[in-house]
Parts: C-alpha cells; structure tokens; sequence
C-alpha cells in the first residue's frame, strides 16, 4: 500500500471510511488520523497461541484455534427469533461447533472450506455433547497478510458510536498502513537516558504490538501494555508532561515579568513581628520563614506552597508573613474553604495580634447582608487591612485598595480559577497556598508545579504521641468502657462517620441514627452531633460546649476534618475507616494530639472489609508521617482525594500517569526549566504545536 496519509489528514482520506463514516467517527471526537491513532486500545488480548482443536478442555477457557471451515449455514431460531450461523471447523486434531447470534452477514462473508481463525470462549454444546464456541472474533487466513484480529497480541478497541471494536480496529490498520513518514519535531527534544522511540513506531507499536522475540518474554511484554509502561507508552506520557511543563514554565515567566510590592523587613519590622510570637519557633518554621520573607521582600510576586503535616504550625509562619505586609501599608486577604475554619483562623489571628493595631475582619456567605457591606466598603477604602473568608471573597462585589498578600488555607480544596480571582483583586499581589495534606514530589510538581515549595517537617515541642488502633465489631464492649474512661478524666472524643450516601439529607439522618446508639452506649456522658447541613450557629455552639467540656463525644462526619483545634481531645474513633483514603484519615487523626494528653486514634472497620483494605490500614496505623501516608496514598488511590484533581484548571492527560510515569514527570519538568532558562522555550513550545497533548480541559471553580 502506497503511503498517502500524515497525522492532520482527515479520516475521511482514509479508504474505506466516507462521508457518512466520517461524520460518525467526528462525533466521537476523530477528525484527523492523529485523534485516531491517539485513541488506544482499552486493554490487549493475547491471541498468539493457537490451540488444536483435540487438546480443548474445560468450558469456560478461552482459545485461539484455526482450522477449515465447514457446514456453514444460516437457519432461523424459531423459540427467539434469531438467525443464526452455525459451522463446524477442523483442523485436523479434531472438530468443534461455531454459532453466531443475529451476524446472517456471515454466511455471505466466510465460505464453506475456507480457513479461518477463531477466537472465543468455549461453552457446553446445545446437544450436550462436546464443546462450542459462540460468537467468536474470526479472521479469515491470509498467507499474504499480516492478521490484526487474531494469531497475535490483539488491541481492544471501545465502540465508537454504531462502529464494533472490530471495525474501529480494521479501520486504524487501515490507517497505519496509509501513513507516511512521521515528522516527529520533538525528537531533539527527547531525554537520551528515557530510550524512547520515534513517534511513528510509538504509534504503530502501541496499537500492534510486535510479538516478543523470546516466547518467554510474553508475559513481561502483555504486563507492561497492561500497565502502560512499554517505551511506546512512556513516550506519549512524555510529551503530554512536557507540554504540561512548557505550560507551568510560561506562568511562572509571566508572573515574574510583574512587578509586586517590595516590603521593607529591618530590625523594627522583625521586632513587631516577634512581639506575637507565643512560642519560639522551630527550626523548620526559622527556615520556611526565611524562605518567605525573602520572596516579600523582593519585587517579583511571591507564589509559593506551605506543606506542613497537621500540627506543624503553619498558621503562625501565615501570621508573621500577614504581620510584615500589613507593616508594609498593604491588605492581606486569607481565604479558608469553609465557614468553621474562618472562625477557626480568626480566633487565632485576634489572639496573636492582640497587641498591634491590626484587626482582622470577617467575610463570609452567612454574614448578614449589611455586614457584609460594612466589610467589603472597608476592604475597598483600605480602612480593613486584613480579612479572612470563605467564597465570599471571590465574588464581584468584594474589591481591595491595596491588596499586597493572598494567603488560601486547604487549597486543595479549590481551584485554579478560585485562586487566580482572588489574585487578581489585586496588582501582582504575593501568594502563599497552605495544604496540612503532605504532596508526593511528583503530584507537586504538576499540581502546584508554578509555586515554589517550602515544607514544615518538624512539629512544636510538647505535641502528643498518638497511638491508632484496628478494632472489629466484637471490641464496641471493650471501646465504651476505655472511652468512658477518657471522658470521666476530662478528656474529648471525636466519633467520625463516613457519608453512607449521595444524599445530604440521607447521610444526615445516618449520622444521628449511629449518634443515638454511642448515646446507649455511653449513657449519662454528654453528646452532640454536627454534620455539613448543621446551621452555622448550632454548630458553633455544639464546637464551644465540646472546648469547654459540656459536651464530651461530638458524633460527626468529616466536617470536623480541618479547623477544629482542641487541645482536651484526645481519642478519635473512625466507623468503617477501611471507606476513608489514608490522606483523609490521616487529616481526622490530626485533629487530636494537640494537648499533652497521650492520644488514640481507634479505627473500626467493618464485617466486609477486605483483606487488601485491612492492610492498608495496617500501614497507616504503623506511622504518622504525613508523607509516607501521602505517597502509599498516591500508590494506591491516584491524586484524586490528595487534590481535589478535578480542580487544577488543566487538560487532562490522554496517556500520562502520576503514579506510573513518575521518571518522565521527572525528565520533562527538567527538559522545559532548562528550555526557559536558555531563551528555547519558544521553539519547544513550536515542537509541541499542532498536537492535542492534554485532551479536554477539566472545568474549574
């Protein structure tokens, strides 16, 4: 076949596809040869052993065989309405029976003592006699030509619109066989040390594989397509990751090509700062702090990450950045995802800059309208210099006069678009995004890859061991009587439940259910429930008669998973943990060892627990660092519940994997600072034009 196609030809080129074929195939997003060829196989099947007919076993196996076919027919099924073709194939070890339901094309297309291959699972034969194979995949053998559905490593291909797999399959074959040379202008651009091949023979391989040259490599080759790790797959990763880098590279020029307010930091700066210092810091909180006060006082916008593990105290280091800004003239804005942690982050602020002249104000979606007026007419005129909110902040109506410093607490739980409002309320206002959810390297560096990182790993003196525990139903006995215990010493207890279902109002009504039967068990202790649809000022009253000690068991969902801090409790109990994602349970544990009680943390997993989930508990009960957690969490889970992933305001990748493509993150995120950092961007970024690397962009906000 003589080569007629490149990757931007449209399928409507290709023989075989027409006009009507082409509107099919643009419906499901293939216009050009290229959305085609980046359409992979789902999964692969190994076809590249035939069996002889004599040796077939067991109903239920699935085989490959070959041999002559006979008896072809077509007959109706009177009982159901079918038609049916129905053969008989040998290939001289012995014969086996073939139906087809509702295919009468067949009759027409495969002839009686042709050759054929079958691929399909054997069932009991309708006369109860021997085997059958039912609506296998069939190829018709050709000496001449190289069989794509069968007598190979075969692709599996999902149907697109009235098209099988089978046809979408003939149809890139088709494709593959028309192609011309592939430009591949990345090829320079390619990392020596990763061994990936041109983007031609990625393409090919990745929808025909080759069939290993040692049989015994079979297994090795069928796992790695399985887990998407061939050197053809790692190359396509590869370039949607350097794409994604080029794409961080140019915000990060972007932001340094602005110019942000340059705050003064001498010896009467530093002097204020520490006057609201309760403590002394740690080293780790020396450092970050360094860190920071290095990019404020420069006149490039500050964008930078603050990892700290849950109790690291990163709101101190926020506090003393929000101090040197403010001293600096401008407004510092602190946006926190829900209304319980503004509370939280205000009392903390009031309290350590109790002796300044600097008042945070609150802005917030339950304010009554007036205030919210009040606040926002202060923000614009600059009488307010510092505010703490939830989404309010975002909205139109809120303006600043001097808006010198962004800091968003728990950013993963919003999105790039969120962010990106807030900043531009502002002129080049510096940034400073804090997560208490520890960030494997890799997702950090795609994820918050155009903020600078700084990590808090060393947590204040005085904190609390806390000791976690696996329970089955049979210890509930056993957990009443140590928790009253606790409770009858003054300690507190959180009971956390999973959110059973969709539904608010159904997850609502679970929670109290299981409230009621921890009030049965611990009868005469006091306890409160709260969930995401208690009203704000309930809940503010159930969190102060739970600090104050009225209350001693709060029966909870996973509201109480960021911004509760009180120091008496000590015991978290989690129902049916084996629900939760580490990174999630290692948040809810957090929230006690924050006194110096000795603190647990009590997981009850359920009758099906599997065993798989037990042993990933087992890991989390084994270590209370927040990293470790994060990357087994990452390991087995993905980025999603680490991220909110749904929400970087970034396409998606086609190919690329966090988890599995780490080195090729790697390599890439090298290869576009070294092209930013040499004046090449430019022509990296021509390298990568023309191709849809990342897919559809994900919605944001």
């Amino acid at each position: 076949m003589t080569p007629t196609l490149g990757l931007a030809s449209p399928l409507a080129a290709v023989k075989g596809v027409g006009p009507a074929g082409a509107r099919l195939l643009s419906a499901a997003g293939l216009d050009t040869v290229l959305d085609l060829l980046l359409n992979l196989p789902y999964r692969y099947e190994d076809r590249s052993n035939p069996r002889t007919i004599g040796s077939l076993g067991e109903p239920g196996e699935v085989v490959t065989v070959g041999g002559r076919l006979l008896h072809l027919r077509e007959r109706r099924a009177r009982a159901r309405r079918l038609r049916l073709v129905e053969a008989v194939v040998d290939d001289g070890t012995g014969a086996i029976q073939v139906v087809w339901f509702n295919q009468p094309y067949l009759a027409g297309t495969l002839s009686a003592g042709g050759r054929v291959w079958l691929h399909g699972a054997l069932r009991p034969a309708r006369s109860g006699l021997g085997l059958q194979l039912v609506g296998p995949e069939w190829e018709v053998e050709d000496e001449d030509a190289d069989p794509i559905h069968l007598g190979r490593i075969v692709p599996m291909y999902r149907r697109v619109g009235s098209w099988s797999g089978r046809r979408v399959r003939s149809l890139v074959a088709r494709t593959l066989g028309s192609l011309g040379e592939v430009d591949d202008p990345l090829r320079p651009w390619l990392p020596a040390a990763l061994g990936l091949p041109p983007l031609g023979e990625a393409l090919a391989s990745l929808h025909f594989p080759p069939a290993p040259a040692d049989a015994s490599a079979l297994d090795a080759a069928l796992d790695a397509l399985a887990h998407r790790t061939t050197a053809a797959h790692r190359r396509l990763a590869f370039e949607e990751l350097l794409a994604l880098g080029v794409v961080l590279e140019r915000e990060r020029a972007t932001r340094r090509s602005r110019r942000a307010l340059a705050c003064t930091v001498d010896d009467a700066v530093r002097e204020r700062a520490r006057a609201v210092l309760p403590f002394h810091l740690t080293a780790a909180q020396k450092r970050v702090l360094a860190e920071i006060v290095a990019d404020l006082r420069g006149e490039v916008p500050m964008a930078r990450l603050l990892q700290g593990d849950v109790g690291s105290g990163k709101t101190i280091v926020a506090t003393l950045a929000a101090r040197v800004v403010l001293e600096s003239g401008a407004q510092v804005a602190l946006l926190a995802p829900t209304e319980l942690l503004v509370q939280q982050h205000l009392a903390t602020l009031a309290r350590l800059l109790a002796p300044t002249a600097y008042r945070p104000a609150v802005l917030s979606g339950s304010l009554p309208g007036r205030e919210k007026t009040d606040v926002r007419g202060a923000l614009e005129a600059g009488a307010a210099r510092l505010v703490v909110g939830t989404h309010a902040l975002l909205q139109d109506a809120t303006a600043f006069a001097h808006l010198g410093l962004v800091v968003i607490d728990e950013q993963h739980r919003f999105g790039v678009a969120q962010r990106q409002a807030l900043l531009a309320k502002g002129h080049a206002p510096h940034l400073l995004v804090m997560t208490a959810t520890p960030i494997p390297r890799s997702l950090a560096l795609t994820v918050y890859g155009d903020l600078d990182v700084s990590v808090l790993d060393e947590l204040p003196p005085g904190r609390s061991p806390i000791r976690t525990v696996l329970r089955d139903d049979s210890a509930r006995p056993r957990l009443a009587e140590f928790l009253r215990r606790e409770v009858d010493d003054g300690a507190r207890v959180y009971w956390v439940f999973p959110l059973i279902e969709e539904s608010q109002k159904v997850s609502r009504r679970a929670v109290e259910t299981h409230a009621r039967a921890v009030k049965a068990e611990l009868a005469g202790v006091g306890v409160a429930v709260v969930h995401g649809r208690t009203p704000a000022a309930e809940r503010e009253a159930v969190m102060a008669a739970f600090a104050g000690g009225s209350i001693r068991v709060l029966c909870a969902t996973t509201v109480i998973e960021v911004g509760v801090d009180v120091p008496e409790a000590s015991v978290m109990v989690i129902e049916n943990a084996e629900t939760f994602g580490l990174a999630q349970l290692h948040q809810l544990r957090g929230r006690v060892g924050r006194g110096t009680r000795p603190s647990w943390c009590v997981l009850l997993v359920g009758e099906g627990c599997s065993a798989e989930a037990r042993t990933r508990l087992e890991y989390f009960a084994s270590t209370t660092d927040g990293f470790r957690i994060a990357e087994e969490d990452f390991r087995t889970r993905g980025p999603g519940e680490l991220t909110g992933a749904r929400q970087w305001g970034r396409p998606e990748f086609r190919v690329a994997s966090l988890v599995i493509h780490r080195r090729e993150l790697e390599a890439a995120r090298e290869v576009a600072a070294a092209a930013a950092a040499g004046g090449t961007l430019a022509s990296l970024e021509s390298a990568l034009s023309g191709r849809d690397l990342l897919g559809k962009s994900v919605p944001v906000g």
